[in-house]
């Protein structure tokens, strides 16, 4: 506390500073500048996940993730149910299998379908004004990996590529990318590519505030990444939500009630 006094037309004014709470509002207001963001989760609305919707946004709340990227595989329904619930913390994502590998999209406002080139992809994306990463590229055990050749031809399209995955069963395969990034001056963005609940913040990016697409392109670049692999059997969780969502299916077929399409 810092104590003074001056004149003033009608007399002495005394006046004190308490730099302590000065500090702390700063302090709050800084850090309310700041955001913990998970890019890449899936829901049950992804084939080999069962995560509920609301299970979900409890365990980001939990582990203070202020924005939540829901990529489900080629489907935009579940991060729309959640946009709905917390339209704050929930960023409407996609990730999409292109002709080529997987693609990451953040901001999406119309599911882009499976199976188009990565240039239609892309250029759907664009129309709709969303930001672009590119899943993990170099990750040769996942279907959606990708060909050099082929990522080269799109890296000047992008606004970033998936530097960092938490799922990649070995390291090698996201410093590859980390270094791709670095020498085509790509951002990266870094994702738990959660699947069950206890992978969600695994691998997280702090980044100053941003609300949009084009503030997410101007500060992506300032992210501060905190990095772990997950386990290598929550591969085996996919497998079984694989296995129990096609039971799911078979029961709609006959009639019956699906098991993985409760309440969100």
């Amino acid at each position: 506390m810092v104590y003074g006094q001056a004149h003033s037309g009608t007399g002495l004014v005394k006046w004190r500073v308490n730099y302590r709470a000065i500090l702390s509002i700063d302090r709050e207001t800084h850090m309310a500048d700041v955001l913990q963001v998970e890019f890449h989760c899936h829901t049950r609305y992804s084939k080999d996940s069962l995560t509920q919707i609301k299970a979900l946004l409890a365990t980001c709340r939990r582990k203070g993730i202020d924005r939540v990227a829901i990529t489900d595989h080629n489907e935009i329904e579940g991060a729309r149910l959640a946009h709905q619930i917390e339209p704050e913390r929930v960023i409407i994502g996609e990730e999409i299998m292109t002709t080529r590998g997987e693609l990451l999209a953040f901001y999406v406002q119309e599911k882009i379908p499976k199976g188009l080139t990565p240039e239609a992809a892309i250029q759907r994306l664009r129309e709709q004004g969303a930001f672009i990463s590119v899943s993990h590229p170099f990750d040769k055990a996942r279907s959606g990996a990708w060909d050099l050749a082929d990522l080269e031809t799109i890296a000047p399209l992008v606004d970033a590529i998936e530097t960092f995955n938490a799922r990649c069963l070995n390291n090698q395969a996201n410093l590859a990318a980390q270094a791709y990034a670095r020498a085509h001056h790509l951002a990266g963005t870094s994702g738990s590519d959660a699947h069950i609940l206890m992978e969600v913040g695994a691998a997280r990016q702090k980044i100053p505030f941003f609300n949009t697409p084009a503030e997410l392109r101007q500060v992506i670049w300032q992210a501060q990444s905190s990095q772990a692999l997950s386990p290598f059997w929550v591969h085996f969780a996919s497998t079984y939500a694989k296995i129990y969502q096609k039971a799911g299916g078979t029961l709609r077929s006959l009639g019956g009630k699906s098991p993985g399409r409760e309440d969100a």
